[in-house]
């Protein structure tokens, strides 16, 4: 490679910038931007990150429909979310620039990987003129790069063919913007070597050449006279790592198992977006871990349930087309009031809907869904590291209420990631479970004999005296024979629902960020967390009065939230969905709740929030 000699550069101190990489669904825009927000939280920023994943496997070449992108925010201080507009684009194609341009602030970076804007790639992608030359990008600050002739002049000692050299250019772009953000490149390099050191030596320098290639073009090219950095966050001390959602929901499982002393049993099957707490589970045998890849949906969940009754600790996991086929089965653990998590990573619904885009759509699925009266405790993660400490409380639950547990978690918050601070394992408290023993004075075992807490015993099989009558049929109080007395199946049902109402008895208070009263409360739950978190925060900057009340347990709810509800003139419930929280919250404490609706496939931008907290004050 030939020598170059650096071009001195303006250095520009940011609080804070968001990047996304957009491309073709082979370009490795997802790798781009998962290495760029690692090394961000290596270097002490706080991010937050956005995948968008095409919903087609493999979309033609260069087409709309083929276009994955990564976007990422990060800070010299706390941020909640990955930004509402883009600030730098690295569009790869002219089919990622259309399809993202729309989210480029005026004055933004646009990078474009000019050697694909031919004849063929602007069809494709419905442009009539190219947008390089027509005029139409004024609006911005363009960059266009020969990434492809570029990445193949620095790879060509590789001995690589033209497609493997091609497949560098996301190395090429990754350098190019760690150059214009003052990111390291020792993370990358390393990441490099330990993925294709090894097994491949060739790709392995390739992608190394590609990766200093573009950094060494954004140093050395006059088109870029500045580049920017970023300062680290003051977060509080501690070992973080960066985290995903589904990551931080599989490590939270291993977690709750350990400390309540049990193996973990998964039954799953495959579906976008959940999958991946089923792949990194299947990593950790050597945590007494079990994965069962079940042939459907109802096998996956009647496994957890055998694995329950059996002793360990029974989860199963999928998206809201799943969890429908599963329905059947969670009336069954409510009958045989057996301790179960249920994990739904909610999509754009309904059927196979929007299967890579987020939704908060299944709230009413997750409530009123079974057939009866069949009540089942849910609680919903906030945010990807949030995932961690729910799974925790709902195994608590589920074992010290004998009662399935569902967790709501959803495609935004699964796929993104944030810096975690790694708890001391000795400092987090066990989980208590009981068994009963072997009978000793030789009576019938009442299965269905209660604590104060209206939960039966946890009795494992093959304990002497303990058999008893498992299944889906109605169960007499106490001796859990089958029983088909009308009064016994009131009382049954009374019960259950009881149980399940008094854990509000034994969950936190609803907390207020906020005034305690006034002209308005913005209720959230889920992953619309960080939107509504920041745009409140923004608006009582200004002297609004809006206070913000997060809920993660959505049944039962906390026992004072609806003295709190009481307090506001108002009630705004931001939901990416058409208004079921606020519909539950106006049936059950008769508020004049309002709804922000959106089902796009895309999380609330902090703006749309922003809009109307202040139309509503103003009103």
């Amino acid at each position: 490679m030939a020598t170059t000699t650096a071009v001195e550069k303006r250095v520009i101190e940011l609080e804070s910038a968001t990047v996304r990489f957009a491309g073709d669904s082979g370009d490795g825009m997802q790798l781009a931007g998962n290495q760029m927000a690692n090394t961000s939280a290596l270097v002490g920023n706080d991010i937050a990150t956005f995948p968008d994943f095409p919903a087609e496997i493999r979309a033609p070449r260069g087409t709309l429909a083929g276009v994955s992108g990564f976007q990422l925010r990060f800070a010299s201080r706390e941020i909640y979310t990955p930004g509402d507009q883009v600030e730098a684009l690295v569009a790869m194609n002219p089919a990622a620039l259309a399809t993202n341009l729309p989210d480029l602030m005026p004055g933004g970076i646009l990078i474009v990987n000019k050697d694909e804007f031919d004849a063929k790639g602007l069809k494709q992608a419905g442009y009539a003129s190219n947008p390089l030359e027509d005029g139409s990008l004024k609006a911005y600050r363009v960059f266009p790069v020969e990434m492809t002739k570029l990445t193949r002049l620095a790879v060509e000692e590789c001995g690589l063919g033209t497609k493997e050299s091609d497949r560098c250019r996301n190395f090429f772009a990754m350098g190019l913007v760690f150059w214009l953000y003052d990111r390291p490149l020792e993370p990358t390099l390393r990441f490099i070597e330990s993925r294709f050191g090894k097994r491949a030596p060739a790709v392995a320098e390739a992608n190394r050449r590609a990766l200093l290639a573009g950094y060494h073009y954004g140093e050395t090219t006059e088109a870029f006279d500045a580049h920017y950095r970023v300062a680290p966050a003051k977060l509080p001390p501690g070992t973080y790592r960066n985290i995903m959602g589904n990551e931080a929901l599989a490590i939270g499982l291993i977690t709750a198992a350990r400390r309540s002393g049990k193996d973990l049993f998964l039954g799953s099957y495959p579906i976008t977006p959940a999958s991946d707490i089923l792949h990194e589970l299947s990593r950790h045998k050597n945590f007494g871990v079990r994965t069962f890849q079940a042939e459907d949906e109802i096998a996956a969940i009647t496994a957890a349930i055998g694995a329950s009754f059996g002793g360990a600790m029974g989860v199963t996991t999928s998206s809201g087309p799943g969890i429908a086929l599963k329905q059947e089965a969670m009336g069954l653990a409510v009958m045989t009031e057996l301790p179960l998590l249920i994990i739904n990573v909610q999509r754009g619904g309904p059927s196979t809907g929007l299967p890579t885009k987020t939704e908060q759509a299944d709230l009413w699925q997750a409530l009123f869904g079974r057939n009866g009266e069949c009540p089942i405790p849910v609680l919903a993660a906030a945010s990807p590291a949030d995932c961690f400490d729910v799974v925790q409380e709902a195994w608590r639950i589920a074992v010290r209420y004998m009662t399935p547990v569902i967790v709501l978690s959803d495609g935004y918050i699964a796929n993104g990631s944030e810096p975690w601070r790694i708890p001391d394992a000795k400092n987090l408290p066990p989980i208590e479970v009981k068994h009963p023993g072997p009978l000793e004075n030789g009576g019938p075992f009442m299965p269905y004999q209660r604590d104060e807490r209206l939960a039966r015993p946890w009795a494992l099989p093959g304990t002497p005296g303990l058999m008893h009558r498992i299944g889906g049929l109605e169960k007499q109080d106490v001796t859990g024979n089958v029983s088909y007395d009308p009064e016994n199946h009131q009382h049954m049902v009374q019960t259950r629902a009881a149980k399940v109402a008094g854990i509000a008895q034994d969950i936190p208070l609803q907390q207020v960020q906020g005034p305690e009263q006034g002209k308005l409360l913005v209720v959230s739950w889920g992953g619309t967390y960080g939107s509504c978190a920041t745009a409140v925060r923004n608006v009582q900057a200004l002297g609004g009065s809006v206070a913000h009340c997060h809920l993660r347990y959505l049944n039962p709810f906390p026992r004072n939230l609806g003295e709190i509800l009481s307090r506001y003139e108002q009630i705004l419930v931001p939901e990416l969905n058409l208004g079921q929280l606020c519909f539950v919250l106006r049936g059950r404490f008769l508020v004049p709740a309002q709804g922000l609706n959106k089902v796009k496939g895309k999380p609330f931008t902090v703006a749309e929030i922003t809009s109307k907290i202040q139309e509503m004050l103003h009103a």
